[in-house]
């Protein structure tokens, strides 16, 4: 089983549901605990859900789309037998046999049971209760807007600080590098090639290389940026506006932004972000 970062509860019509994070795009809910909303023998209700031939062929093609490593062949003759009399589904297989990763087990006395990923939670609540499924969804959204309000007011603090540093940057291109004989089209041409000098040294790649890579995501390079990399960008671009009022060609300001950028990056590495996190957050409530 992954890594589990955290674990955390929400509250559906009076009965705690936990919820496990294995990262920030995965998160797995307790069936056991929704179950208890119908039956004292949790255990047995899941099982006599997981036991439907609609069921089985839902968890598959869920594997399909999400898992790369779902063993499709042993698949097909697992589900065979669902929905049969005699049909018993095993989480055991479906994780060591078929490779399956939208479905795990906990032990313990407490937060142990069995867990899903949260598109087969819900789908699991729905044939519990849709009413009751209602009630997750709700608490579920508060806990994660109340998640992202203090996870984007560290993300947006250091966004802020890059747009202030961008400011300086442009105006500093404007004063030393764009002769005014240039269009208004060739200027523009010259802030994003600055920009993309940036993206290369950091990222390794330009802004358009990153699209191309990533059509299928919202937003641009430096939206996906990590935290340590959004504050390396600010430091880089109030770097770069000295560099350029010293008159520094762009093959040696690549140079020397490089070197800034990799020192920087090691020495961030050494840092803990989540205890940046906390004091940030901490601060905010004080005031």
């Amino acid at each position: 089983m992954p890594k589990t970062i955290k674990k955390e509860m929400i509250n559906a019509a009076g009965i705690e549901i936990g919820i496990y994070t294995i990262d920030f795009k995965n998160e797995f809910i307790s069936l056991t605990d929704i179950a208890k909303y119908k039956s004292i023998q949790p255990s047995v209700t899941i099982h006599n859900w997981l036991r439907g031939r609609d069921v089985v062929e839902f968890l598959g093609l869920w594997e399909k789309l999400h898992n790369p490593d779902f063993k499709l062949i042993e698949f097909d003759k697992f589900k065979e037998e669902a929905g049969s009399n005699a049909y018993v589904f095993s989480i055991k297989d479906w994780v060591e046999v078929l490779g399956g990763i939208g479905l795990m087990t906990r032990s313990g006395r407490y937060g142990g049971g069995i867990y899903a990923h949260i598109d087969i939670a819900f789908e699991f609540a729905s044939w519990i209760s849709p009413e009751f499924k209602l009630y997750i969804i709700k608490d579920y959204q508060r806990l994660k807007s109340d998640e992202n309000s203090r996870l984007s007011l560290n993300w947006n603090l250091n966004r802020e600080i890059a747009k202030l540093n961008y400011r300086i940057h442009t105006d500093a291109i404007k004063d030393h590098l764009i002769p005014p004989e240039l269009t208004p089209e060739q200027i523009s041409y010259k802030y994003a090639n600055e920009a993309d000098m940036l993206n290369v040294v950091l990222f390794g790649k330009t802004a358009k290389q990153w699209r191309d890579e990533n059509s299928g995501k919202k937003g641009n390079i430096r939206d996906e940026a990590e935290l340590n990399q959004l504050l390396v960008l600010a430091n880089m671009e109030s770097y770069n506006a000295i560099l350029i009022g010293q008159g520094k060609s762009m093959s040696e300001r690549i140079v020397l932004l490089r070197e800034l950028a990799v020192k920087q990056m090691e020495t961030l590495s050494t840092v803990s972000i989540d205890g940046i996190k906390q004091l940030s957050c901490g601060d905010v409530e004080k005031k």
